[in-house]
């Protein structure tokens, strides 16, 4: 009868991380009514692509925008290969500068730690702070409290199907009985399951980075075009690398690597 206690420890396991996550969640829900952007006060009047991009999709978005723009207005060359080479090393803004720093004295660098450096630059963290003090976004805190107990149910999950596995399998047991017995491992997989569709129904429309009134913010936005640089930029800021249509320059903000072309260096393209 060892597999009885390991249907508690599954029960256990599956109740307090679903308990956690409700409370998590309830917990958020009360921080944002209280917030200062809470439901039932006025929107902003506007705020930057930059701010936009980061509520859409937090700090990469926002390093992701800054390489797209630079590239349009050619102070940056993004080659396809996955290299950028900085043409105007005079930034325009804060996070621009902050780009060029990233990718260091030689003026090239990839890009995947372009963007990474970029992402968790001090200017990104001050925006970030300027839009949770807004009431616009979630404080980080709040966020990594979130994201740890939506893990710590998925685990929940992968421990009562690893249970049910070790019982089914663990010597002396009966054949006959591996089917009931796993139906009683079903009964508390089904609620760490359950809490998680339910978590992905609700937020799957909505970005993990903006609170409900930033959230109301992007909601509010135009559909963003394709058309000319501010209509491309504003379509980035908002639905991030797949708004652009240049197929090359989307493989090299996805990281993509193709074949090298014949006598040229690793960042340049024609």
């Amino acid at each position: 009868m060892l597999w009885v206690l390991f249907l508690l420890v599954a029960w256990g396991a599956a109740a307090v991380s679903c308990v956690r996550l409700c409370l998590v969640t309830a917990g958020a829900a009360l921080r944002s009514s209280d917030a200062p952007g809470a439901p039932g006060t006025p929107l902003p009047r506007d705020l930057s692509l930059y701010e936009t991009a980061f509520l859409a999709g937090g700090p990469h978005r926002v390093a992701d925008l800054a390489l797209v723009s630079m590239h349009l207005r050619r102070r940056l060359l993004l080659a396809h290969t996955g290299w950028a080479t900085v043409v105007d090393p005079v930034g325009r803004d804060e996070v621009e500068r902050t780009v060029i720093r990233a990718i260091g004295p030689e003026g090239q660098s990839r890009i995947a730690p372009i963007r990474a450096a970029a992402a968790a630059a001090d200017t990104v963290r001050g925006l970030a702070d300027r839009l949770v003090a807004a009431g616009l976004a979630v404080p980080h805190g709040t966020r990594t409290t979130l994201e740890s107990a939506t893990r710590q149910v998925r685990g929940a999950a992968v421990l009562v199907v690893v249970l049910a596995a070790v019982t089914a399998l663990m010597p002396g047991q009966d054949t006959g009985d591996a089917g009931p017995v796993a139906a009683w491992f079903g009964l508390p997989l089904v609620l760490p399951l359950g809490c998680l569709a339910i978590a992905h129904a609700e937020s799957r429309p909505y970005s993990p980075w903006a609170s409900p009134s930033g959230q109301r913010w992007l909601d509010s936005l135009p559909a963003p075009a394709h058309g000319a640089d501010r209509e491309m930029l504003a379509a980035v800021a908002v639905r991030g690398v797949a708004a652009v249509r240049d197929p090359r320059l989307r493989a090299a903000l996805l990281g993509g690597r193709p074949a090298r072309l014949p006598g040229r260096s690793p960042g340049v393209e024609s």
